[in-house]
């Protein structure tokens, strides 16, 4: 009798990053591929909320495969879009893999303007070029009633600072708009009476949620955003791209030491007797970790090629994406519902001191 060929589920945590999301998109494709591959919940910010909610719209419609369309439908709108609308690179550039915008100058005059003039006085209409986008790639009224997957798209809250989750059956439009509404580009965007900017200055992406609410004990990070570089940016604009990476890399930095805390404060409960037992704890403690992301190849594209929505640059991406979803397969779909493939104790071992 032929053995069983047995699914596994896992989390996904979908961060933000323009359009670096095609990275993303190229890494779901190649999950989505994958059979016996399930998903419980999409946690996602900016364009990782964009990702999340065109999957969950076009599988709800279609399935598996109507994941993938979905998502290429959308990219390609995108490539589309950004082939007709934004400066781009020179044929050389394309030949020889320059995608580094510091290449194009129209970029760096566009983010000295934005530093002077808001976008309330550069686009006084608010025109939002990915609110038709939203419009002809996600059905909002059938994700409120899909619960086959758990959806938790990530937005902050304008005067408080904080993160606001919006989960299957709060999302709209205008929740996904305002988890990718950048302010220097973008107005806030309000949701009753509430006025929100992009999730990334709260989380990129928010991953209790994902452990708190969804099934399965694997969660998944999909990185866009290296959490490190080498070397020390010298000129004034390697600087502030650096500060931007670093700041929106810093809440998710919050999550994983809050996991890794408690689960070092598990480890050191069996070892003294003392109780410090939660429901929440408990998954945490069960919890396997993972992460896919291409450091090496990411770490190429500087801060300002995610305003690049050429389509060359977009389908670059989406195989580089592809491809270390593919590696991550090889090597670790075994190890799935075993054990984690992210030693996330030893990646914060110096903030975990205080537990002794």
């Amino acid at each position: 009798m032929p053995t069983q060929r047995v699914s596994k589920c896992v989390d996904l945590a979908l961060q933000g990053g323009g359009s670096h999301g095609a990275f993303t998109w190229g890494v779901l494709d190649r999950l989505l591929e994958h059979e016996r591959l399930e998903f419980g919940g999409l946690s996602g910010t900016s364009a990782g909320a964009m990702n999340a909610v065109v999957l969950a719209s076009g599988w709800a419609k279609g399935g598996r495969q109507g994941a993938r369309d979905a998502l290429s439908a959308f990219w390609h709108d995108v490539g589309h879009a950004g082939n007709s609308s934004l400066p781009g690179a020179s044929v050389a550039q394309l030949l020889f893999g320059h995608w580094n915008s510091a290449f194009m100058p129209l970029y760096r005059v566009f983010d000295a303007i934005s530093r002077l003039i808001s976008p309330y006085q550069m686009n006084p209409f608010n025109v939002n070029p990915l609110r038709e986008l939203l419009d002809r790639h996600v059905n909002f009224e059938r994700l409120h009633k899909f619960d086959d997957i758990r959806l938790f798209v990530c937005a902050t809250n304008v005067h408080t600072g904080k993160s606001r989750v919006f989960r299957n059956a709060e999302l709209s439009r205008e929740a996904v708009l305002a988890s990718a509404a950048l302010p220097v580009l973008f107005h806030a965007v309000e949701i009753e009476g509430e006025s929100y900017w992009d999730g990334g200055y709260s989380a990129n992406p928010s991953l209790l949620p994902l452990v708190a609410e969804s099934r399965p004990g694997d969660l998944m990070l999909v990185q866009i955003n290296p959490l490190e570089r080498p070397g020390v940016p010298r000129l004034a604009h390697d600087i502030i791209d650096r500060i931007n990476e670093i700041s929106f890399n810093s809440s998710l930095h919050q999550d994983l030491r809050t996991i890794a805390l408690i689960k070092r404060l598990l480890v050191e409960e069996e070892k003294s007797g003392h109780d410090y037992q939660a429901e929440l704890f408990r998954k945490i403690d069960s919890l396997h970790l993972h992460r896919i992301e291409a450091t090496k190849e990411m770490n190429a594209f500087d801060a300002f090629t995610r305003m690049n929505a050429k389509m060359a640059f977009i389908e670059r991406l989406h195989d580089i994406g592809y491809r270390a979803a593919e590696r991550w397969l090889d090597e670790h779909f075994v190890d799935l519902g075993k054990r984690s493939t992210v030693d996330l104790c030893g990646e914060y071992a110096d903030s975990l001191e205080v537990v002794k």
